[in-house]
């Protein structure tokens, strides 16, 4: 479990195919107290710390990762956003966030407003009912809260210290970003669904 507070952001520094999936090293700060069977959230997507040095861990991507995520688009060199998990003596700042992708979205357009930006995102329009305006949702692992909806797009302010510590001051139009819905509201919803 994660809170979608941005510890660190890192840089692939390789990835190596295989026959079901891929493996990636991530350098960052904190890697000599990493752990193997550690969870860390890379870029929204909940991985398991497999080796490490004092420099960098190594986590492993399988297909489904890979097919429901965004994680294979990144390359060598990439900023990912990276939050180690959750521990019961850390206040929770931002929401609770699993680590577990719903879908991906593309960004549409990056405005520019005078002390934010706002980040407008399409994405599949049956997963509507699990945004909530002024609610929370994970892009990329980030905590944020949704300033408005429509029916297959959604808009997020950008404070300027969460630019400045995550990766979206290099997102750009047309990346694809991983979204994971408020679980609250997942709950609610399917039991919405049962009860009728």
């Amino acid at each position: 479990m994660f809170t979608g507070i941005i510890e660190e952001v890192g840089t692939i520094t390789a990835l190596t195919p295989q026959a079901e999936g891929r493996k990636m090293t991530i350098e960052c700060t904190f890697a000599d107290a990493c752990y193997v069977d550690q969870s860390i959230n890379v870029n929204g997507v909940c991985h398991t710390v497999i080796s490490h040095d004092d420099q960098s861990f190594t986590i492993q991507s399988v297909e489904e990762t890979l097919r429901k995520s965004a994680i294979g688009d990144l390359q060598e060199g990439d900023k990912i956003n990276l939050e180690r998990s959750m521990t019961a003596d850390r206040l929770l700042d931002g929401h609770i966030v699993q680590g577990h992708v719903d879908a991906t979205g593309v960004i549409l357009e990056v405005d520019e407003e005078e002390n934010d930006r706002l980040f407008t995102i399409e994405y599949p329009e049956e997963h509507r009912k699990l945004i909530v305006p002024r609610g929370s949702i994970s892009i990329d692992g980030i905590s944020l809260t949704v300033a408005r909806e429509q029916a297959d797009r959604f808009t997020v302010a950008i404070i300027p210290y969460t630019l400045e510590h995550t990766n979206l001051r290099q997102r750009q139009p047309g990346d694809r970003v991983n979204l994971e819905f408020d679980i609250l509201g997942k709950y609610v919803v399917r039991y919405m669904e049962n009860r009728d």
